[in-house]
């Protein structure tokens, strides 16, 4: 998957699901600041990505990820795994 439609999907349901502005949505913003999400919204959004991705995170990926660009990243990296 390119990630050009990684971050679109992300961010479609970044605003529609989880109700962040998507104006605060851009490559170098701080990912948690600017979610404001608590525990039971990361098990949502693992819920999420794994329907959209099929794949996993876990709480090692998201303590590794500091921006959106991170987080990008991250799936894309999972997602070229899994097709390995």
């Amino acid at each position: 998957m390119e990630r050009e439609k990684i971050v679109a999907i992300v961010n479609d349901f970044l605003v529609n699901e989880f109700e962040v502005d998507g104006d605060e949505i851009s490559n170098d913003a701080n990912l948690k600041n600017t979610l404001g999400l608590d525990s039971l919204d990361y098990i949502d959004m693992v819920v999420v990505i794994e329907s959209n991705f099929g794949v996993k995170l876990g709480e090692a990926d998201f303590k590794k990820m500091i921006t959106f660009d991170d987080f990008y990243t991250t799936i894309e990296n999972k997602i070229a795994e899994k097709n390995a």
